[in-house]
């Protein structure tokens, strides 16, 4: 499960230029990138459905995603961080002037109100924010009238009529300590409600007044925690949820459910006094709401969405204003749920998600409602009759009415929301991938889909595998996750105890695992000595006041497994057993980092660096820049100096003090003797670089915070960076490169999963083979070519029918030709062939699709050309499904046949 993270004078920047060099495009950077994954497992927050399109909504994730969707979750995109980072409090308030969107931006820690004038790509933060240095908590905007904008911080609430160009302070917190918390906003024309722990706040005119309506009928020492309304045939109702005033501050979340709600209360305007409405079927006892939703024009139906004391989610109706209740979401047997890899009997159970971090009804449709919650997000187009996923692909749902099967396949939507530390080949079908909160993935298909299908790991977390000669896999993992990351540094995070702080192995692929070696404390790394396969070394995290076992540990009988022994090396100088990244030389030499720690008063100590052992005598070296003395990350050899006497070394600023500013990436020619930085001041935090397998000259470098880079000339004294701008998050972890395909590239990262690439080359943009996956394949050339660019179809491809898994989805303009006197065929039992996103134009041309079981072979949310294009289905079939807003241009002969 995700956490908030802090990111302490960490800035935002597009491109970094060394010394006075400028540069621009360089061939051969990845053009897109594609979520690989199940789909799911973090905190999702703050959604927002489309009035104006019930399928299109965003949600955000704490980790910094805003995700957005154009089908109902069927397929996810995200905003570029460098436009906009999500929190909490992120929620996209629509509007009816096309294009104008407004929510708040986490980037660089200021959380300030921002907008978006071309529908979510770009965004600006509100130049009349009232204090940018202050942290915004909610944002309001009415749909109706685009100009009126509600904000509030902690302590004030204030109002714009005029779209954030200015705002006008309309309230003050009663009790400074809890702060002012909007639970909602009604706008109804000139009459605006704000639904406050602090009373009912009103203004009929259009926000230029404002009053407390003083309402009666709440329990004394109660307070509105969440509020909606509605307007239905001239009538006016509130609802709000009331909680103790004393549990009720600004930043609360949702997962403070447990015995927290107090009341459910309805007035009609016209009154000034609520009434009761824990009614038949709400027992506030056992069932826990947390947040009240309604559409806007729709005052009978009313949702409340929480937990109950089973700790799963829980979502109650009412039909009839509030005079009974039912739960709409039956976890028992997943009986109205239609689920995917989370429900009762499935690789997770309800308790995953726990309880609902929001609630969304479209406004304009009551029908509709959408929530997410420790991992995932749910949705009904039946006012909850019905419940679907909407975080995993569509053709891996699991039927209501039964349990969750366990370890199945699963593919990607585009919503991936944890973090993955490794990609790692086992050979060339099959792949592990080392994940916090979700322990590991298994992909037996070249990581085109990925399940939970083992056994014996059960930890939270699995950072590092590694394999030795014979094929036996080792896995280090740990109850802990998050280490080394800015909130995980601390005595208090680390040295708890960790039942699951482990060495595992595996003899099958991963299939099962078992101990190999149990340390009772998180295992961060390991690796093995290129020479001598039966020795190796593994970081575990122990410091308890410089008398833990941590540091790091050395086998030299590997081949006894669990009956290994494994020895505690000496204490390299300065360090306070936080052992990181652990590289082993060839000639025996082993390199390592320890990384960051800070003490009970929040201080960085200066033990962290990089440190050379040699294993003959026994005894560490300090080869640490002085940079490094704080937060050392990854340590990388570069594997085109044959000597090894090539590294770098991956660090990161911290604060307070000494720490400040030594971020970046380091590099010695001479083992350590010596250092240069070759990062400038502008890369505040490195986490690793990897090198391009086939060329010596580039590699990719990951932050925190400022995303993916790239450098062609890593070798110069002065190398320039560039930012790869097609990826999207803030910050990856590690990339990887496929042993069996070097273009082939695969992005891990903190709280955005894992991401695959093909890196363009001259070839890759023709389709010669009738698989799905692969080189030659539709998906590999679609994945490799640039926006712009025509894929064309070999001669060959009119013998067979390209048969794909998954629909393919488009985010970038494309022309798929086909040159041939024979039509291409391309085949899918997937619900559509095609999904063409809001922003990409596509154009096919001479091909024949062959739908799959919805019939349809097209979604096209965007600008689609069909040239000489039919479909082999019966009259009944749909060519294309054309949503609103998208554009459908035919030429040719075009139809059904």
């Amino acid at each position: 499960m995700s956490l908030y993270k802090l990111y302490p004078n960490r800035m935002k920047y597009l491109v970094l230029i060394m010394a006075t060099c400028l540069s621009g495009f360089i061939y051969g950077q990845p053009p897109s990138f594609s979520s690989r994954g199940p789909g799911g497992g973090g905190a999702l927050f703050s959604l927002s459905i489309n009035p104006a399109d019930v399928d299109e909504f965003y949600v955000s994730c704490d980790m910094g995603e805003l995700l957005h969707t154009p089908d109902y979750g069927k397929n996810y995109t995200q905003v570029h961080s460098a436009e906009l980072v999500a929190g909490h409090d992120s929620r996209v308030c629509f509007t009816n002037v096309p294009g104008l969107l407004y929510s708040i931006n986490y980037a660089n820690n200021a959380i300030v109100p921002a907008k978006s004038l071309d529908g979510g790509v770009t965004w600006a933060a509100l130049s009349g924010n009232p204090d940018p240095g202050e942290q915004t908590f909610s944002i309001h905007a009415d749909y109706a009238n685009a100009q009126r904008l509600i904000i509030s911080y902690y302590g004030q609430i204030y109002f714009s009529h005029n779209g954030g160009s200015v705002f006008t302070l309309i309230h003050s917190a009663s009790n400074a300590g809890s702060g002012v918390v909007v639970g909602g906003v009604f706008f109804d024309g000139n009459n605006i409600y704000i639904g406050t722990n602090d009373g009912l706040l009103f203004s009929s005119n259009g926000g230029a007044n404002w009053s407390n309506l003083g309402t009666t009928g709440i329990t004394a020492g109660q307070a509105i925690w969440s509020f909606a309304g509605a307007r239905q045939n001239g009538t006016t109702r509130l609802f709000c949820l009331t909680a103790n005033a004393g549990d009720i501050y600004a930043g609360l979340q949702g997962s403070d459910y447990y015995g927290f709600a107090k009341g459910v209360y309805a007035m009609d305007v016209g009154s000034t006094n609520w009434v009761s409405k824990v009614t038949t079927g709400l027992n506030l006892t056992t069932d826990f709401p947390m947040f009240v939703g309604m559409a806007t024009n729709n005052f009978s139906i009313v949702y409340l969405a929480g937990s109950n004391d089973n700790q799963y989610p829980s979502l109650f109706k009412s039909s009839n204003g509030g005079d009974s209740w039912s739960n709409t979401f039956m976890t028992t047997a997943n009986q109205n749920i239609v689920t995917g890899w989370s429900g009762q009997g499935g690789d997770r159970g309800w308790g995953y998600g726990e309880c609902a971090f929001g609630i969304e009804v479209a406004p304009s449709d009551a029908s509709r409602v959408i929530f997410g919650d420790y991992g995932f997000v749910h949705g009904t187009i039946d006012g909850g009759i019905t419940w679907q996923q909407a975080y995993t692909h569509v053709d891996d749902d699991h039927a209501a009415g039964s349990n969750t099967p366990p370890f199945q396949p699963y593919s990607s939507v585009g919503l991936e929301n944890t973090t993955c530390w490794q990609v790692f080949w086992i050979d060339q079908n099959n792949m592990w991938a080392c994940y916090s909160d979700i322990r590991g993935l298994r992909s037996t298909d070249k990581g085109e889909q990925w399940s939970f299908n083992y056994s014996g790991h059960s930890g939270n977390s699995s950072y590092r595998m590694v394999k030795l000669p014979n094929g036996t896999l080792l896995a280090a993992t740990s109850n802990i996750h998050d280490i080394y990351q800015s909130t995980y540094l601390t005595d208090a995070r680390l040295d708890v105890n960790d039942g699951n702080g482990k060495i595992l192995y595996s003899t099958n692929n991963g299939q099962s695992w078992q101990l190999l070696k149990l340390f009772s404390h998180p295992v961060f790394w390991l690796a093995i000595d290129p020479n001598n396969p039966n020795r190796a070394y593994a970081s575990v995290i122990h410091y308890h006041s410089n008398t833990g076992i941590g540091g790091i540990y050395r086998t030299d009988d590997l081949n006894n497994l669990s009956g290994s022994t494994w020895t505690l090396l000496p204490n390299p100088p300065r360090t306070e057993k936080h052992p990181a990244s652990i590289a082993v030389l060839n000639d025996g030499t082993m390199v390592c980092t320890y990384s960051g720690r800070r003490n009970a008063s929040g201080t960085f100590t200066a033990s962290s660096g990089v440190f050379v052992y040699d294993p003959v005598a026994n005894t560490f070296s300090d080869k640490s820049h002085t940079g490094m003395y704080y937060w050392t990350k990854d340590i990388v050899i570069d594997a085109n100096d044959v000597l090894q006497n090539t590294w770098y070394a991956c660090v990161f600023s911290g604060w307070g003090g000494p720490p400040n500013g030594l971020g970046g990436l380091y590099k010695t020619t001479n083992r350590g003797t010596s250092w240069t930085k070759l990062t400038g001041s502008l890369i505040d935090r490195v986490t690793s670089i990897t090198f391009n397998p086939v060329n010596g000259n580039e590699v990719f470098l990951t932050t925190e915070g400022q995303g993916l880079w790239k450098s062609a000339n890593i070798n110069a004294a002065t190398p320039v960076f560039t930012q790869v701008e097609s990826y999207a998050f803030q910050q990856p972890e590690r990339v990887f490169f496929s042993p069996y395909d070097p273009a082939e590239m695969w992005v891990s990262s903190f709280g955005n999963g894992m991401k695959k690439a093909i890196l363009p080359s001259a070839n890759c943009k023709v389709v010669t083979s009738f698989s799905d996956v692969g080189q030659g394949s539709l998906p590999y050339a679609i994945a490799c070519a640039e926006a712009g660019d025509t894929i064309l179809f070999a001669p060959a491809m009119v013998n067979d029918t390209i048969e794909l898994k998954n629909n393919i989805y488009f985010d970038k303009a494309l022309t798929l030709l086909n040159v041939n006197a024979q039509k291409v065929r391309i085949k899918t039992n997937s619900y559509a062939l095609f999904n063409v996103g809001k922003s990409s134009t596509i154009k096919f041309q001479h091909i024949d699709l062959i739908p799959g079981n919805t019939t349809i072979s097209i979604v096209n949310h965007g600008n689609l050309t069909l040239k000489d294009v039919e479909t082999q289905h019966n009259s009944q079939s749909s060519l294309v499904y054309n949503k609103k807003g998208a554009t459908l241009i035919l030429e040719g002969a075009v139809g059904i046949k």
